[in-house]
């Protein structure tokens, strides 16, 4: 064996080596002599996360807003007492009547469609000075309007206002709540909205001595002035600011490719769900209860001589419950309240359908009556409140203001379709068949939210729109 050999099989230690030159490890230089400096390139800078505001000041900009909520139910609650007074004044046909009635849906669906954009591009804060001024026009348009042009004037403008902000107050609130309460913040706005109602039915009921049909909406310039005054001090939504940031510095973290498309999943399985709970939420039926009780009671057998105060007794109602779902929309979640909702309104429809089919009698009077008891309170637990909260979480930050503003739009429409079509399709099938169809859509409502509609309790809004892309 050579000893070179042998050195090796001693080990890696012993064999020899070939000489080589000791080279020192030398400190390394930020740029290497041998490679150019490249000079730095500015990074866009990133947008911040969204910061919510202090307890203090979300609680505020939440009592401020939502009075854009109370001004909804007020402006429209207050036209069915006023109308029994102003329809002398004018001396109105029915067809007038309506027209000043609808006035309000038409202009609603309008300002439910235009107030997207806008939001988008000026910020939520913006469009929400903008609502509380239209609705202080509106009011004091109705307050001094001399003929049948004028009122119907003024109330398409307050249904500018109404529509605007049925898209943009849950949609503001929904950007500046913490995921915890997010619900209860949304909430508060359809809280105010009953409030709103049961306080026009209240002012109509104050006023009605004194046929004073023009202190009637006078009352709603209380609400309206201080919502003008409190907006300009509310804070702009983090969510848009963050948006505005992005799109100044050309970066785009977080966002989802073609998110304003319709055909992006997210936007798709958004418009799904929104859209569905729109129409089930006045195809249900709600607004023919809201609307027409005392003819209902009416029909039912009962007397109907007091209408404002069974108004009255039903928008109490609709309060209690919906304050009852201000803390279990965060507690019990969306989906157990909907299942809930659809099916108490689905079971009161049915035997509500039942009792109107058969002759009035004390036994009957009193089941119609607790029946509609029970569909508005199963309403105003669940499916009210719910649908405006799902319409401002679902939809990607792109496309939240629109989404929301389609959703609102097709409220909106099958309001009026509701709300025009009730009595006549009444007296031509049967009321208790139109309360049966009421139920069918109930119950559809009930089978969609449990294979479609996400749990979105206590979750960003960036981890909804992972699930609705998922799903």
């Amino acid at each position: 064996m050579r000893l070179q050999d042998y050195a090796r099989s001693l080990g890696p230690s012993l064999a020899p080596r070939s000489p080589m030159p000791v080279v020192r490890p030398q400190p390394q230089a930020s740029h290497p002599p041998h490679e150019p400096q490249v000079p730095h390139q500015p990074q866009p800078p990133q947008a911040p996360p969204p910061q919510t505001p202090s307890p203090g000041r979300l609680g505020a900009a939440t009592a401020v807003v939502a009075l854009g909520g109370l001004l909804f139910g007020f402006d429209t609650g207050v036209i069915s007492g006023a109308l029994l007074f102003l329809k002398e004044d004018f001396a109105l046909t029915s067809f007038q009547e309506g027209t000043v009635i609808s006035a309000l849906l038409f202009g609603a669906a309008v300002g439910a469609l235009g107030s997207a954009r806008p939001a988008d591009r000026f910020g939520r804060k913006r469009v929400l000075v903008a609502v509380a001024a239209t609705f202080t026009l509106g009011l004091a348009a109705a307050v001094t309007a001399r003929d049948f042009a004028s009122m119907v004037a003024a109330r398409s403008i307050l249904g500018l206002a109404v529509g605007s902000a049925s898209t943009v107050v849950p949609l503001y609130l929904a950007e500046i709540a913490p995921p915890r309460l997010r619900g209860r913040l949304v909430t508060a706005n359809q809280v105010l909205l009953t409030v709103g109602i049961l306080v026009s039915y209240l002012v109509n009921l104050a006023f009605a001595g004194s046929a004073d049909w023009r202190a009637m909406f006078a009352v709603g310039l209380i609400p309206s002035a201080a919502m003008l005054l409190g907006t300009l001090f509310i804070p702009e939504s983090p969510e848009w600011l963050r948006r505005r940031t992005e799109r100044r510095s050309g970066s785009r973290p977080g966002r989802t490719a073609g998110a304003k498309a319709p055909a992006h999943p997210a936007v798709r399985r958004a418009l799904l769900i929104g859209l569905t709970l729109a129409a089930v939420q006045q195809f249900g039926g709600i607004n023919s209860i809201i609307y027409y009780a005392p003819s209902i009671m009416a029909r039912a057998g009962l007397p109907a001589t007091h209408s404002i105060q069974y108004a009255v007794f039903i928008g109490v109602v609709n309060v209690v419950m919906a304050v009852a779902a201000v803390p279990l929309i965060d507690r019990a979640g969306r989906r157990p309240l909907l299942l809930f909702s659809l099916a108490g309104m689905a079971v009161s429809l049915v035997t509500l359908g039942a009792a109107m089919s058969v002759p009035p009698g004390p036994v009957t009077n009193v089941i119609a009556l607790i029946c509609m008891i029970t569909y508005v309170g199963s309403f105003a637990i669940g499916l009210g409140p719910v649908f405006w909260i799902l319409a401002a979480e679902l939809f990607p930050p792109e496309a939240r203001a629109r989404g929301g503003a389609l959703c609102a739009l097709v409220n909106w429409a099958a309001n009026f379709l509701v709300g025009q079509l009730f009595l006549p399709v009444a007296d031509a099938v049967g009321v208790s068949w139109v309360f049966w169809c009421f139920a069918a859509v109930a119950a559809g409502g009930l089978v969609f939210v449990v294979r479609q509609v996400p749990e979105t309790k206590n979750r960003s809004l960036a981890d909804i729109q992972g699930e609705l892309i998922l799903r």
